[in-house]
């Protein structure tokens, strides 16, 4: 039976939880890189993580990294970039890709208070052009050191934490952007998990 610490805490953190920021990952393999983004992702609020891999079994989660915040996330394995960011532009979806070409724009300038879905590439190659096809937008962070990129969750981070600036400006932080249904179908399987742990 879950505490009514356990209750309050899961009540609150579903609270916080932004359903229309996605975060996507297409063909990271190095695990440490994935698991860290996860804790990332929890942190932040993000409740969907979508994985474009084909070959998952490769890519084992490391749990001293993620803390175990997987169980907090809805992770979704996709095998090819239409078959996750298709569905998502058909729902409304901004697509958001972080790449380094010469027409980005800096990832301040978006509007992060809509449904967006932020599209992370691998740690050596970046995105792929199928990827891109997908993009509404391509952004940046801005880089002064003679290094021209950051770590893939730091990274993330720079920009979930402008995303929630932006919800938070706006009021969407203190109340939960999940429907009815769906908030009650992870209460109940939160408070389950934290019963097993």
């Amino acid at each position: 039976m879950p505490t009514p610490e356990r209750i309050a805490k899961v009540e609150r953190v579903l609270a916080h939880r932004q359903a229309d920021l996605r975060v996507v990952l297409e063909g990271v393999t190095i695990a440490h890189n994935a698991s860290a983004v996860i804790r990332t992702c929890d942190a932040a609020g993000v409740l969907y993580l979508d994985l474009v891999a084909p070959n998952p079994e490769l890519l084992r989660f490391n749990e001293a990294i993620s803390t175990r915040a997987d169980k907090w996330l809805e992770i979704g394995v996709h095998p090819t970039p239409a078959a996750c960011l298709g569905p998502l532009k058909k729902a409304g979806f901004e697509i958001v890709a972080t790449h380094l070409q010469k027409d980005t724009v800096p990832y301040t300038e978006i509007d992060f208070a809509r449904p967006v879905a932020l599209v992370f590439g691998s740690e050596g190659e970046g995105i792929t052009d199928e990827c891109l096809a997908f993009a509404d937008k391509v952004v940046r962070i801005p880089m002064f050191g003679m290094v021209q990129s950051l770590n893939l969750s730091v990274s993330v981070a720079v920009i979930l934490y402008e995303a929630l600036r932006q919800r938070a400006a706006k009021g969407y932080a203190e109340r939960s952007r999940l429907p009815a249904a769906e908030l009650e179908r992870l209460r109940k399987d939160w408070l389950r998990l934290g019963e097993e742990t």
